[in-house]
């Protein structure tokens, strides 16, 4: 009997083991909505200016490369936002500091690349989350913008 409850338990933490990590929920979030809270201001380069999907920016003085970041944060008892805005502002963050090795002032035409798939907006990024982990995928275009 004591070996047939813990095959049941066994069989139950397993069950619930791969079921709750098959969920990988896409969404979009605001990228204002990142870049307001009180931690990105403290983190960012703001050396280093960022021009998501099509926005207006000042001529491109010299191109510097095309660089994708991937970060995956711990989603576990966090918010799909919570969780997803943590992971996109650690993936800009690489952003900067890639401009900064190559001697750019700027990251421009950034976009989300979950995937490998282009999700280009100027108001919102794209984030795959599940129950322990989310992750974001930005790519974007290291340039030295003229002044």
């Amino acid at each position: 009997m004591k070996q047939l409850a813990y095959l049941v338990l066994i069989s139950m933490v397993l069950f619930s083991y791969s079921t709750g990590q098959a969920r990988n929920t896409i969404s979009q979030f605001s990228i204002e909505d990142a870049l307001s809270q009180g931690e990105a201001e403290s983190k960012l380069n703001s050396s280093i200016r960022l021009f998501f999907g099509d926005q207006e920016h000042p001529a491109v003085e010299r191109q510097l490369g095309t660089y994708t970041s991937n970060k995956k944060t711990n989603a576990f008892n966090k918010s799909d936002k919570e969780a997803c805005e943590w992971a996109f502002l650690s993936a800009i963050m690489s952003l900067q500091d890639r401009a900064i090795a190559e001697g750019g002032n700027a990251v421009v035409n950034i976009r989300s690349f979950y995937y490998k798939k282009e999700f280009s907006s100027a108001t919102e990024f794209e984030c795959g989350a599940g129950n322990v982990v989310a992750g974001v995928t930005m790519k974007g275009d290291v340039v030295k913008l003229a002044e």
